[in-house]
């Protein structure tokens, strides 16, 4: 018998397990290696945003902001983003206040709210 490659009927030759195996893991091996390195980059961007906040708040208003991130975290994202977004482009004077944060989310919760009727057909 010789040893000549295996092949698949339609004539590619047969990989053997061993470098199916080798693929595989490096396959695998990359992907963690991307997930690490997303990971490192959401954690910085984490750092990079907290460390604005404190640059832009009180410590009262960032208390308060805290307090909402545990009821209410996509909204807590949302006002912060806003709040970042204001600071970059230079319309923040100053740090703001808790009371002025209660005004802005008093404002936006103004504008999220909607009113839904219910017609009985």
């Amino acid at each position: 018998m010789t040893n000549a490659p295996r092949k698949w009927p339609r004539g590619e030759p047969m990989e053997d397990i061993d470098e199916i195996r080798q693929r595989k893991l490096a396959e695998l091996q990359r992907r963690a290696e991307e997930e690490k390195s997303k990971e490192k980059a959401e954690q910085d961007a984490q750092l990079q945003k907290q460390l604005i906040l404190r640059s832009i708040l009180t410590p009262e208003a960032r208390s308060r902001l805290t307090n909402l991130r545990l009821s209410r975290p996509e909204y807590a994202n949302t006002i912060e983003m806003q709040l970042i977004g204001l600071a970059q482009s230079g319309n923040l004077r100053g740090k703001v206040t808790d009371t002025q944060l209660k005004e802005i989310l008093r404002k936006l919760s103004r504008q999220r709210s909607r009113s839904t009727t219910i017609k009985r057909v």
